[in-house]
């Protein structure tokens, strides 16, 4: 705690200045109770009550004056406070795998159903945005509390070629850095080739990215060198392998494919991610590196009860900041009560009538 007018302080000296007035007119008292009165009167009645009855009155006033100087010198503190700005971006793989049907309805839909449930339910004071991505990564809805749009923009999910993981995490950093400053955006065109330590836990922001998939990255950049890019943003990647090994599931999109493929593209694929091939199989390997370097942790579901077992797991960050703030109010306020306490014992030990 520290005072914004300490000169304030300065009158503090008028309190042994009261005590000495008062003293004083104690003794002056007595002299007089003396000279007019019965002096075994006053002895009689200083034995029915204590030297701390007598003057407890005076001492709760003068801790009520000295009170109201610290107000005057107007006393902050800094404190923390809840910012409600953490966010979580939910990055959801809609590649064309995940129209396969080993999880009933499909595995897009049961995702779409599990991810609807965590919005419904998700704690006040955390934003949510959500980041598709197939052939490359776009933010389908910017990180909003409002359950209702969350809800339509998941609903409005569909399938397309390819999966770029890597285009997902830096889409995904973008996403985060629009709504805190502290984090940078990604740089897309230059990517650490060194794979770096993760960053210490005092240096992580409160925000995560959950990436959701059912395969393995053959479009965009490569996995780990995005993943890098989150560390060095203290973002933490949680991710999650969606999916079976059943390979009898059938693969049925609808027609979704007759028109314009919506993120099928082509993708970036400068590093190496890739082909256009389809592959079915969950590339667990990266997935648990993405995790493990940037400080989150890897998840398998193998059916929609587990994947939305995960995704009300998911660890929560609490967003604080320091303020600094004046609390003259508390010690005006104190000083009243302790006036108002001085007031009443000193009425119930010499009533008005």
């Amino acid at each position: 705690m520290s005072l914004l007018w300490p000169g304030s302080l300065f009158l503090l000296i008028l309190i042994p200045l009261i005590v000495a007035v008062y003293v004083w007119l104690l003794r002056r008292r007595q002299r007089f109770t003396v000279r007019y009165s019965s002096l075994s009167l006053i002895r009689e009645a200083a034995s029915q009550q204590s030297w701390l009855r007598r003057h407890l009155p005076f001492i709760l006033f003068l801790l009520a004056l000295a009170s109201l100087v610290f107000a005057l010198g107007r006393p902050v503190a800094a404190v923390t406070i809840p910012s409600n700005r953490a966010t979580i971006i939910l990055a959801i793989d809609v590649s064309r795998s995940m129209c396969s049907n080993d999880i009933p309805p499909n595995r897009l839909e049961a995702a779409k159903d599990a991810a609807q449930s965590f919005i419904q339910n998700h704690q006040a004071g955390r934003q949510i945005g959500i980041v598709a991505f197939a052939g490359f990564a776009e933010l389908i809805q910017p990180p909003t509390d409002d359950v209702q749009v969350l809800t339509s923009a998941i609903e409005s999910l569909t399938t397309a070629r390819r999966t770029a993981i890597g285009s997902a995490i830096l889409r995904a950093l973008d996403a985060i850095a629009e709504v805190d400053d502290r984090v940078a955006p990604s740089d897309l065109g230059s990517p650490s080739s060194t794979v770096q330590p993760a960053a210490p836990e005092e240096g992580f922001v409160p925000h995560i990215i959950v990436l959701l998939t059912d395969g393995a990255s053959n479009a965009g950049p490569y996995p780990l060198a995005a993943a890098e890019q989150a560390v060095e943003r203290g973002v933490r990647v949680y991710t999650i392998g969606f999916g079976t090994t059943n390979n009898n599931s059938v693969i049925d999109c609808g027609n979704q494919f007759q028109g314009e493929d919506p993120f099928g593209g082509g993708g970036f694929n400068q590093f190496g991610g890739g082909g256009g091939g389809f592959r079915r199989d969950i590339d667990e390997v990266t997935l648990k590196q993405i995790a493990d370097l940037t400080g989150g942790t890897y998840y398998a579901a193998t059916s929609a009860g587990e994947l939305q077992n995960v995704l009300e797991n998911l660890p929560s960050y609490l967003v604080t900041t320091r303020e600094t703030i004046e609390i003259s109010v508390f010690f005006v306020a104190l000083g009243a009560l302790i006036m108002i306490l001085a007031m009443i014992i000193s009425f119930l030990r010499h009533p008005l009538t």
